[in-house]
């Protein structure tokens, strides 16, 4: 078929079969009525078409299969309503202009976007099904409506949190797009949804130390929070060092000990040029213990900075405390 269809306020049943179908004039089917139940209402599998509106009342009873078409212009299902028991809408594969999704109600079935193309997504809210498949589901923009009073970051994040199961490319393509417009805190927000997310598809070890990254360092998308624990690992230093002071290699040729100073020292990234080896913290030796082993499992969650300070602390805090140092 070549031209265009226009089938406005017409009523089908058993549905419409347009496989392959050249359309350079358009389909138009505003306020048209399909009922097929159970099987498929609309099947338009790799039409060619210059633009498609199925808006503005149109209602299908069964599953509207946009399966590899290609739409040069506009697809619109605005004031739609499609409702099937399975698969409500199937744009798998599709490629389009501007994709409006902004049915009159949600889909009853699942909605399947798996390796479409839309170069433009116009969307509402409240207008995305329970489950959607978005694995490479590719976009250029996602205009916000003025409407709108959600956070720009959640707008797009409703269609995340109805992915069935875990999948990476949703995520890094929505944070592509944040970042594209310069919302990098948006960007990393859904990233960090992302390590959450893949969390859960995780052995139980390795849910542990995700819990660890996260509440440490945000999986590194919260940097902020390391100068938060490297400012509580100074203070304990500190408070520690005051409370049981080293003791002078040299009395009487080394300066007065500073425990904040001395603290500061330990860590590599914060060295303030004390001379440390004029002060011990034990009086006899001691073998390496778990403390050590504990100190350096911090590397990863806390940086280098932070790391060199737990490991100097688990090492020579408990020295200082068992030797009581004057």
């Amino acid at each position: 078929m070549e031209g265009g269809l226009f089938c406005r306020r017409s009523t089908v049943h058993g549905g419409i079969r347009l496989l392959g179908a050249q359309l350079p004039g358009g389909l138009h089917m505003e306020q048209a009525q399909l009922r097929h139940p159970d099987g498929v209402a609309l099947l338009a599998d790799h039409a060619v078409v210059r633009t498609m509106a199925l808006s503005e009342g149109f209602t299908a009873e069964g599953t509207v299969s946009l399966r590899g078409a290609q739409i040069a212009d506009q697809l619109t299902l605005n004031g739609s309503v499609v409702r099937a028991s399975g698969t409500a809408l199937d744009c798998a594969r599709m490629q389009a202009g501007v994709f409006v999704f902004t049915p009159a109600e949600p889909l009853s079935g699942l909605m399947d976007l798996q390796d479409a193309r839309a170069v433009t997504v116009h969307d509402r809210e409240d207008a995305w099904p329970d489950t959607v498949r978005l694995q490479a589901f590719t976009y250029g923009s996602l205009p916000r409506p003025a409407t709108s009073r959600s956070a720009p970051w959640s707008v797009a994040w409703r269609w995340i949190r109805r992915l069935p199961g875990y999948a990476a490319q949703p995520y890094e393509q929505l944070a592509a797009w944040y970042r594209q417009i310069g919302h990098d805190d948006d960007a990393r927000r859904i990233l960090l949804a992302k390590q959450r997310h893949r969390r859960k598809t995780l052995n139980l070890p390795a849910r542990l130390w995700g819990h660890l990254l996260d509440a440490t360092v945000g999986y590194g998308y919260r940097p902020w929070l390391a100068g938060l624990w490297l400012a509580a690992l100074v203070l304990l230093g500190t408070t520690v060092f005051n409370a049981h002071s080293p003791r002078p290699t040299e009395p009487g040729q080394v300066p007065p000990f500073n425990a904040f100073v001395y603290t500061i020292d330990m860590c590599p990234g914060l060295s303030a040029q004390w001379p440390r080896s004029s002060w011990s913290t034990r009086r006899f030796p001691m073998k390496r213990d778990a403390s050590a082993d504990w100190a350096w499992s911090f590397q990863e969650p806390f940086g280098l900075p932070a790391m060199g300070m737990c490991g100097r602390f688990a090492m020579e805090v408990p020295r200082c405390i068992g030797s009581e140092c004057p």
